[in-house]
């Protein structure tokens, strides 16, 4: 039978052992190819993006691993800060308790002490009233043994007798002073054994709580020492997360870059760039394939005029007729901040034209949204290092892969995790998001992600 239990466990073993290597090797090829530095060699685009897609997944699942163990530790943080907590309390307790015996300790003292003095001057008192009673009894015995011709010859037989009973009463009251005074010296000596008793339990105990204090400083003191080993752990975990998801961020933006779509996609390439920006937000692919639909026809308009004046925002379109309210001139300096930090030139880069609304005969409303998502300069200011921190590289707004994440990432802190209509209209309008037109907008991309949803299972996406 033992026999038979050793080749079990060697067959298992045995078993395991691909698993193992499996999971070792997948280990070492991703982290080669989260090297920045390294390319994918002697293989296919798509294979390479086979091996990238299986790197994400890996470490998608070690951040989720590590997650885990994190909230583990930190459970068990809070355990071990809740035992210091507790023990701190108990010691401080002790602490009050040896403070207050201390106390006691030395009141039964000084009542010692006090009793002690009553016991030495009772004492004194009593070896004096027996002086006393000696005396009378001598002067008794003297007055007892006089010959009764003396008594007659000092002539005065009444003063003798008076003088017997004077001295018998005395000596009654002296003697029930001594016998009360005998009683006080034994009930002093009984209350001195009594606080002597006392004060020696007192003293016992507080020596137990003194030990049982050095016990709980010395539990503390190891309760402390586990707990800075976790907080190490904890630390250390929290950094293997951010590495983790730092290489599976750096994968993913080398995905990015495999699809390699420069201007318009087709509906492939664009639903890939959507499947990855997805991953990365959580926003519905085929919302953000609608959006992008809606505002610039997946990339193929991404703007029909030029700002040229600005000062008052005014400009042309392609073909150089004039153009009004093109770009608010609140938003020039950072569109001419961005289009020369790309090597652009401001009044020769294409951007939306304004759309004619008026309000009681007022225009109002501007142009110049950019690229394929369509973003004005000062919203994409404040996206682009979002971008940038993701894909590695300089965000532009004229590039579908950054145009596509750009969208998500706003459509994200929009709400369109719970909300995708307010997040469309929103997207739209910005914040006064309310209006007829802004709602319009959202109806049309709702509209547009239903159809995009359906060819997405249609084509097993």
């Amino acid at each position: 039978m033992f026999h038979i239990n050793r080749i079990l466990i060697l067959l298992l073993f045995l078993l395991t052992l691909p698993i193992i290597a499996l999971a070792e090797d997948l280990s070492i090829m991703c982290e080669q190819v989260s090297n920045v530095e390294t390319t994918c060699q002697d293989v296919s685009s798509a294979e390479c993006r086979a091996i990238l897609e299986k790197c994400v997944a890996y470490y998608d699942d070690q951040s989720a691993q590590i997650t885990k163990d994190i909230t583990k530790t930190q459970q068990q943080k809070n355990t071990l800060q809740s035992q210091v907590s507790s023990l701190k309390k108990k010691i401080t307790n002790l602490e009050y308790q040896i403070k207050q015996g201390n106390l006691v300790v030395k009141d039964l003292g000084f009542q010692i002490k006090d009793t002690e003095s009553s016991i030495d001057k009772t004492s004194l008192y009593i070896e004096t009233s027996e002086d006393q009673i000696s005396s009378i009894l001598r002067l008794m015995y003297e007055e007892d043994q006089k010959p009764s011709f003396v008594i007659l010859l000092e002539g005065n037989l009444s003063d003798f007798f008076s003088n017997v009973v004077y001295l018998e009463s005395l000596n009654s009251k002296v003697a029930e002073l001594l016998k009360s005074t005998k009683d006080l010296k034994f009930y002093l000596e009984g209350q001195k054994i009594k606080i002597d008793g006392e004060k020696s339990q007192l003293q016992k105990t507080i020596q137990i709580q003194g030990l049982q204090k050095k016990e709980n400083e010395q539990n503390k003191k190891d309760q402390e020492s586990y707990l800075k080993l976790t907080e190490a752990q904890y630390q250390q975990q929290l950094k293997d997360k951010q590495d983790t998801e730092k290489k599976a961020a750096v994968i993913k933006a080398r995905i990015f870059d495999l699809i390699g779509v420069s201007k318009a996609p087709t509906f492939g390439e664009a639903l890939e760039i959507a499947k990855y920006v997805s991953s990365i937000t959580g926003v519905r692919s085929a919302l953000l394939l609608a959006v992008l639909t809606q505002e610039s026809s997946l990339g193929k308009n991404v703007g029909q005029c030029y700002v040229t004046d600005f000062t008052t925002g005014n400009g042309t379109n392609l073909q150089g007729a004039a153009r009004q309210r093109v770009m608010s001139p609140k938003t020039i300096p950072s569109f001419i901040e961005l289009t020369t930090s790309l090597g652009m030139d401001a009044k020769k880069t294409a951007v939306s034209c304004w759309i004619p609304l008026y309000s009681g005969g007022v225009p109002y409303g501007w142009g110049g949204a950019m690229g394929p998502a369509q973003f004005i300069a000062s919203t994409w200011n404040l996206y682009k290092d979002k971008v940038s921190s993701i894909t590695g590289k300089t965000a532009n707004p004229w590039n579908i892969n950054n145009a596509f994440l750009a969208s998500g990432l706003l459509l994200k802190d929009n709400g369109a995790l719970t909300n995708e209509s307010a997040a469309a209209a929103k997207y739209y309008c910005g914040g006064n998001y309310t209006r007829y037109e802004c709602k319009s907008y959202a109806n049309s991309v709702l509209k547009y992600a239903s159809q995009y949803e359906a060819d997405i299972k249609a084509i097993g996406g």
